[in-house]
């Protein structure tokens, strides 16, 4: 199977409730089609915290994961106002939940959302490495993840209009798990250390200042 992760962007006149009405309407459009095996929207749905430790970008942004027999599947979601990219993924699953609730509702939790491109001055390997080798493990170590959605983006369509190198979605239970730094942080003695820790192994792999996280929900369309 394939997986490929569509992603689109509001505009600044449409309100978070219009752009989740419009990109959910489009998803449960598409999660009937037979070619489609898996379908899961992951979307902005309200402002992010004003005061927060992790500097939540502010747009408003979805992305739509299918799993299908085909290379970068023609589901017309390209003509679609607000489209930026159609990204062909491999999957990893470091730490997975156990899904108990029906498709159409939200997840439980909350999810960070991030995308972001490799750091300019080391080479893939390297950049895929310091990723997959150094920082997933210690994401795992220092936050309370419920599950971890790592997908590595390996080929774009020929519209596709950013071109990023990873799409990560980072579950946490609860709000505050997120939200709350030290929940998400750790401990009071170790807090300011750990964020230290993050932020260099971050900056050693990724271009730091292009890197756009999000506050965001989950919906299983079709698991």
């Amino acid at each position: 199977m394939i997986k490929t992760i569509y992603l689109l962007r509001g505009s600044k006149e449409e309100s978070y409730v219009d752009f989740s009405k419009r990109i959910r309407s489009l998803a449960e459009s598409k999660s009937s089609l037979d070619e489609i095996e898996q379908l899961k929207l992951v979307l902005t749905e309200k402002r992010p915290p004003v005061i927060s430790i992790i500097p939540f970008k502010r747009d408003k942004i979805a992305a739509i994961s299918i799993v299908g027999k085909k290379s970068n599947p023609d589901f017309k979601i390209q003509d679609v106002s607000g489209f930026i990219g159609s990204y062909q993924v491999t999957e990893a699953l470091p730490v997975a939940y156990t899904k108990t609730w029906n498709d159409g509702q939200v997840s439980p939790g909350i999810c960070l959302l991030t995308v972001f491109k490799k750091k300019k001055s080391i080479d893939y390997s390297t950049f895929i490495d310091r990723w997959h080798n150094g920082h997933t493990p210690l994401s795992l170590e220092l936050h309370p993840l419920w599950n971890y959605n790592r997908n590595t983006v390996e080929n774009y369509s020929s519209n596709t209009i950013e071109l990023w190198d990873g799409i990560v979605e980072e579950h946490c239970k609860t709000r505050g798990d997120l939200l709350n730094p030290f929940k998400f942080f750790g401990k009071p003695t170790r807090i300011i250390q750990n964020m230290i820790t993050v932020y260099k192994d971050t900056k050693s792999f990724l271009d730091y200042g292009s890197i756009e996280p999000y506050l965001a929900m989950e919906y299983w369309l079709k698991s």
